[in-house]
């Protein structure tokens, strides 16, 4: 069923500005706390803490029969997983600003994501799109004589599985009854797992080796409450609600809010020639996902690439 149009508050649309907004302040944050703990001691921290916040929530409609989506939040729990570790050393090793940046061609991702899960062939300007954002990362990553990182790349498979998350996800909850809590609470629980068991295997000892540092603790409460149960759930319900590339859309000015906030938090300094690369890939990611009737192409391209909203 097609969301209604008119005059309604687009709840999902400003629900997913504010995701981005949060979101791009955890860049410059995360890269803060980092110093404090390991990459892998970090995420299962602020997953589990979430975790534990949702319980309660969880249990709950667990108790009516709501708190079921083990088939949905099973599998998008292990991509979310793999998103935050990729995601979070590759902020370890390369600047909160190009990371924020970095991580907006999830947008131009989704379309070939929605391409091998619907079937549905992204349009040809997309092939454009995409020379255009490289072009910006190869500017972003070698403005002040950077040469591209370990860092950089691993933002990038973090974006390609962030497109892949929205997209699983629009499959599997279509036309399904799925809790939104509850869908966020397994998604947490399989991050705060996977790390734990990671860094049992690896750090057995990290217990020991808990951050004393006021500053982690507040970083980590800040990123739980407002980048993590609220963006989770933000998004879970936008994802429900819109297309998956239309939430990529309202979640494209997160690298703006991501660098500047970089620039201010951590003074980092991105240069005219990074700025400029930046700006080609904030633009082409918006443009990716703009409505047809927005363009002037024919009506071969005028197709959307997504689904219909449920």
């Amino acid at each position: 069923m097609k969301a209604k149009s008119g005059n309604a508050f687009p709840v999902a649309e400003c629900l997913l500005l504010l995701v981005a907004a949060f979101w791009g302040t955890s860049y410059g944050l995360s890269k803060e706390a980092l110093v404090f703990y390991s990459v892998m001691g970090f995420v299962a921290i602020r997953f589990s803490l979430t975790f534990f916040c949702l319980l309660p929530f969880f249990i709950r409609e667990y108790r009516v029969g709501k708190g079921r989506d083990w088939r949905v939040g099973l599998p998008t729990g292990c991509i979310l997983l793999a998103v935050f570790v990729f995601e979070t050393y590759g902020v370890l090793h390369t600047s909160a600003a190009n990371a924020a940046l970095l991580i907006s061609l999830c947008v131009l991702f989704t379309p070939y994501t929605e391409w091998l899960i619907f079937n549905q062939k992204p349009r040809r300007e997309s092939f454009i799109l995409a020379v255009v954002s490289f072009t910006g990362v190869g500017l972003l990553t070698i403005s002040h004589d950077m040469a591209f990182n370990l860092g950089d790349a691993l933002i990038l498979v973090a974006a390609a599985l962030r497109a892949f998350m929205v997209t699983t996800t629009k499959k599997l909850t279509t036309d399904k009854d799925i809790s939104t809590i509850s869908l966020t609470g397994i998604q947490s629980g399989v991050v705060a797992a996977g790390t734990l068991v990671a860094l049992w295997a690896t750090e057995p000892d990290f217990l020991m080796r808990l951050p004393s540092s006021s500053n982690f603790w507040l970083i980590v409460v800040y990123l739980v409450v407002f980048c993590t149960i609220f963006a989770f759930f933000a998004q879970n319900y936008g994802t429900r609600k819109l297309s998956p590339s239309k939430v990529s859309l309202l979640m494209g000015s997160e690298p703006a809010f991501g660098a500047i906030f970089a620039v201010w938090w951590l003074g980092e300094d991105i240069g005219p020639l990074g700025w400029f690369g930046g700006s080609l890939i904030v633009i082409a990611s918006l443009y990716a996902t703009l409505p047809p009737a927005k363009k002037t192409y024919g009506a071969a391209e005028l197709r959307h690439c997504s689904g219909s909203n449920p």
